[in-house]
């Protein structure tokens, strides 16, 4: 937000509902799922008056982007980190087992356990606000989130990625934790920038916190993509494409 994308580019950061400064939400049924919270997204950025967007989403907020792609015509593009595409049958082949995932669903958090999951996400990086901004957390947005998740509500995301026309991004750093990486290049793309994921040397679950002089410049690069409509490229997985021929 203070780099020099903000020099030519409107960024909109927003504290998603039950997190920051925004209330928690009224219905928690409701808009605590990955489709809700897309809904609340798309209602923001209807009254901001945003007529196209490009999606930045990590984490969650990945998850959040990948419900729009099928139903916000305005989305041109996505970039995804920390975010593996999963299917509903499947959610967990996308993740790595860690000490934080026993306690990332529940609704009640222990300070030991928030230090847990704060660490867990950021390792070193981590300074105090973001502790804090664990702890405020409203716990049923967690709890309600792995619920809906495991009823299979909303999209598919990994069929989502393989039909998809909108251009999207993936990356990762490297020494990701928390992520199955791997998996991520097992999946068929519609639309893929540069015909890769990305991997980036040396950095963890949040590249663009750890380090922002090498995460800036390849967001400035896909951003220039997308409005100048550089093709992106559909891949198949390899060893689907060797099974078929």
């Amino acid at each position: 937000m203070r780099s020099t994308l903000a020099r030519s580019r409107r960024l909109i950061a927003f504290d998603l509902p039950g997190h920051g400064d925004s209330s928690d939400a009224p219905d928690p049924n409701r808009t605590y799922t990955r489709p809700g919270l897309a809904e609340a997204t798309v209602e923001l950025l209807d009254q901001l008056g945003i007529t196209e967007v490009i999606v930045v989403g990590w984490g969650l907020g990945g998850h959040v982007g990948l419900e729009m792609l099928a139903s916000y015509p305005q989305l041109r593009g996505l970039m995804i980190i920390g975010t593996p595409p999963v299917s509903r049958d499947n959610i967990a082949q996308g993740f790595k087992a860690a000490p934080h995932m026993g306690i990332v669903s529940r609704s009640n958090l222990s300070p030991a356990e928030i230090e847990v999951l704060t660490t867990a996400i950021f390792g070193p990086s981590g300074e105090p606000f973001l502790y804090e901004a664990v702890a405020r957390s409203d716990g049923r947005c967690r709890q309600r989130l792995f619920e809906s998740a495991r009823a299979g509500e909303g999209l598919d995301h990994r069929q989502t990625v393989a039909s998809s026309p909108i251009p999207l991004a993936v990356v990762n750093g490297a020494a990701n934790r928390l992520i199955n990486i791997d998996y991520l290049d097992l999946l068929a793309y519609a639309s893929l920038w540069e015909g890769q994921c990305l991997r980036l040397p040396g950095l963890g679950h949040a590249p663009f916190w750890e380090s922002p002089e090498v995460f800036n410049p390849l967001l400035e690069r896909f951003l220039h993509d997308v409005a100048t409509h550089r093709p992106t490229v559909s891949r198949r997985p390899a060893l689907l494409a060797a099974r078929v021929e």
